[in-house]
């Protein structure tokens, strides 16, 4: 890419929205397109009630939970050769005939306070033990979160890594109903694309969602004052604050892993530099000087280093450089000849980016070994962001409706699509685990 045209695409993706408070939004479609062979069988039975319908079917959402990940193969309920809902009632024999290897029973009762208790267990059908089991109080307004908890529990204690079904993502939302009328959504999600609400519209651009370390806020850019700006938004509230605005451009924050800092791109000097911003007090220490385009800031998990993306060496690669201003170092040395929007894995020893050469894909970069793997297969994909188990990465691709998110594991095993309905979506990033 001519340095001609990487200066046209920074400048595109900082202007690709009056503020509005919605309670909806569009919900995502979830297609698993890859999964591995090896995917472990198991079975989740409807739980026991006794009541009128509840909202949610949490056997059903368990069970989605787990084939989405790609991990698991989970029996259809009408090829279940039975429904126990208590160890004693489980024939094992039945199971191992069909050729599961573990099953989910359970049981939901109300308690006084019009709550719920949701008891499950996790049972090994070979050796015939329990491998987990818990109860849960819930509401009627949280049983599909308390769904999403057990699966975590299920994942973790069968594959030992710890789940992120219970995990959110933000993600930006195109209307274009006319060359210049065009709505743009920030929107949160819950990681399998249900009770997503916008929490921004907006007929300006919104870009570039970063979640802070709690969950509790997001930042991002919008260009509501016809230039870009960086708001805070709390995700609860809807309170709101411009925090980095003036001339020029204003773009790509990062939150510091203690939510204290902004890592933000800045050319109030002329150039697009990388700065940091204090939140508290306001105030801005610029990290780089280089005469080339520097941007998309990222944080490493421990705090004491950035990565961003420069073409000071004439084609866009990856440096770091250290929070406390320095030395910059380049990173990417033999992973091809255009990389950029890297971010760190939650173990800090991986980057996720994007690459270029006859396209533009997602690959992964192993810091300590300096290699890299090209792990999607599309030629225009970009913005990833990992999962915060550091299983899955989130990414913006094209597909048949336009913009979609897809989804992927480190290795590229394991494949889904993230569509909507309607409208264009893009700017993926994955939150944390909730507190």
């Amino acid at each position: 890419m001519t340095r001609c045209l990487w200066i046209f695409s920074v400048v595109l993706a900082v202007m690709l929205g009056p503020q509005a408070q919605a309670v909806g939004g569009t919900p995502l479609e979830i297609r698993i397109t890859q999964g591995v062979e090896s995917a472990l069988p198991i079975a989740v039975v409807p739980f026991q009630w006794a009541g009128a319908p509840l909202p949610e079917d949490i056997a059903q959402i368990i069970s989605n939970d787990l084939t989405r990940s790609g991990r698991f193969k989970s029996m259809p309920r009408a090829d279940l050769p039975s429904q126990p809902t208590d160890v004693m009632q489980i024939n094992f024999k039945d199971w191992r005939i069909v050729g599961m290897d573990n099953l989910v029973i359970g049981q939901i009762t109300a308690t006084s306070d019009g709550g719920f208790i949701v008891e499950f267990r996790l049972i090994d059908i070979f050796t015939g033990k329990q491998i987990a089991g818990f109860q849960i109080p819930s509401h009627s307004s949280n049983l599909r979160l308390t769904a999403h908890h057990i699966s975590d529990i299920i994942f973790e204690n069968l594959l030992g890594t710890k789940g992120a079904f219970s995990t959110r993502v933000a993600y930006v939302t195109v209307d274009r109903k006319g060359p210049k009328d065009s709505t743009y959504r920030l929107q949160i999600a819950d990681a399998d694309g249900y009770n997503a609400k916008t929490i921004l519209e907006s007929r300006h651009p919104v870009l570039s969602p970063a979640w802070s370390p709690d969950g509790n806020q997001l930042a991002y850019v919008s260009f509501e004052d016809r230039n870009s700006a960086i708001y805070l938004q709390d995700v609860r509230t809807g309170e709101r604050q411009k925090v980095v605005f003036g001339e020029g451009i204003n773009s790509s924050p990062a939150f510091s892993p203690d939510g204290r800092k902004l890592a933000v791109t800045r050319s109030r000097e002329g150039n697009p530099d990388i700065y940091v911003v204090d939140l508290a007090s306001k105030e801005q220490q610029r990290l780089t000087t280089d005469s080339a385009i520097d941007t998309e800031a990222a944080w490493s998990p421990d705090g004491q280093t950035i990565v961003f993306t420069s073409d000071r060496g004439g084609s866009p690669q990856i440096y770091r450089v250290s929070p406390a201003g320095g030395p910059q170092q380049r990173v990417t040395f033999n992973a091809g000849e255009y990389n950029a929007r890297a971010s760190f894995s939650p173990d800090g020893k991986r980057l996720v980016m994007v690459t270029g050469g006859s396209g533009f894909r997602i690959a992964v970069f192993d810091l300590d070994g300096g290699r890299s793997e090209v792990i999607t297969q599309a030629s225009l994909d970009e913005s990833p962001s990992f999962a915060p188990n550091g299983s899955m990465i989130i990414y913006a691709t094209m597909g048949g409706r336009g913009t979609e998110l897809a989804a992927t594991s480190i290795d590229g095993t394991v494949k889904q699509r993230l569509a909507l309905q309607n409208g264009q979506v893009r700017e993926p990033a994955w939150g944390p685990f909730r507190k």
